[in-house]
């Protein structure tokens, strides 16, 4: 067999043609998927960066602080994640992008960590102010409630050592008689009576301040008009008609008393019936009893 020498090497090159453009196409779609896949990575890293830095606004909008230094480092720090945000998403990715963004990232990263420290450390010392706070009010409504008990228990002290120390009279009796020459002769005659005694002991008391005590002495006819009228005193919104009134040096001592009281002119003859006696110091009734005459 006559191989032709011009044939064989056309065979020849045009076999390492063909083996040369296969090597060539399969380094070729090697190369596009690897650099397909190289920018799915770096799609794939920019989306990462950009949530985290989403992610660091959205806490910095999430915190609320009353301190105003913290607060304007706030700011400040939002400021510089959504400028670092707003750049990346204009750039195509990019290696040398991506990397630079990232830097960005972590150093972000570390200035939160110092400025949420720093909140945190607020947010502790202000819980542990309210629950000291919440405590003091504890204790302060705790004192005030005691407050509001003891001051019950001394208005209901006073008022007993007020009711203590008032004046206070017994033995209450009268007498109806009719003087002849100035002499007192014991009468029921309503004819003829003409004056009524009264007589009471106003008690021993230690805790009733010493000094002169208004005694008033009212009588009240059966028509309910005061006998011997010598006009009214006031007491405040009230007033009180009285027959007698009569000044006693009160010593903390038993003291015992007669008042001796004329009828007027013009109310004689006394008429028939049950005459009511009422002894006051000033306003304040002590006692009373009564006189019937017939």
């Amino acid at each position: 067999m006559i191989v032709n020498p011009q044939l064989f090497n056309y065979r020849l090159i045009i076999g390492s043609l063909i083996v040369a453009v296969t090597v060539l196409g399969v380094f070729s779609f090697t190369n596009y998927q690897s650099i397909k896949t190289h920018q799915q990575f770096l799609e794939q890293e920019k989306k990462l960066v950009e949530s985290e830095l989403s992610q660091m606004i959205t806490r910095y909008d999430e915190v609320s602080i009353s301190n105003d230094i913290i607060a304007s480092q706030l700011v400040v720090a939002k400021k510089d994640t959504r400028l670092v945000l707003d750049s990346l998403s204009m750039l195509r990715s990019d290696l040398s992008v991506i990397s630079r963004f990232k830097q960005q990232l972590y150093s972000l990263k570390l200035k939160n960590k110092s400025l949420f420290t720093a909140i945190d450390s607020l947010d502790l010392a202000n819980q542990s102010l309210e629950e000291d706070k919440i405590v003091a009010y504890n204790e302060l409504e705790v004192q005030r409630r005691a407050n509001v008990t003891l001051l019950k228990a001394n208005e209901n002290l006073n008022r007993s050592l007020e009711k203590g120390a008032l004046l206070t009279a017994n033995s209450f009796d009268a007498k109806s008689f009719t003087k002849i020459l100035g002499k007192k002769r014991a009468s029921k005659r309503a004819k003829k009576v003409d004056h009524i005694e009264v007589c009471f002991t106003l008690a021993e008391n230690s805790l009733t301040e010493q000094g002169e005590k208004e005694i008033y002495i009212q009588i009240v006819n059966p028509q309910n008009n005061v006998v011997a009228d010598k006009g009214a005193i006031v007491f405040g919104n009230s007033s009180l008609i009285y027959s007698s009134k009569k000044i006693v040096d009160y010593h903390n001592e038993v003291i015992d008393i007669c008042v001796d009281i004329k009828a007027d002119a013009d109310e004689k003859p006394l008429t028939e019936g049950t005459y009511f006696i009422n002894v006051f110091n000033k306003d304040r009734k002590l006692g009373s009893t009564e006189v019937k005459l017939n």
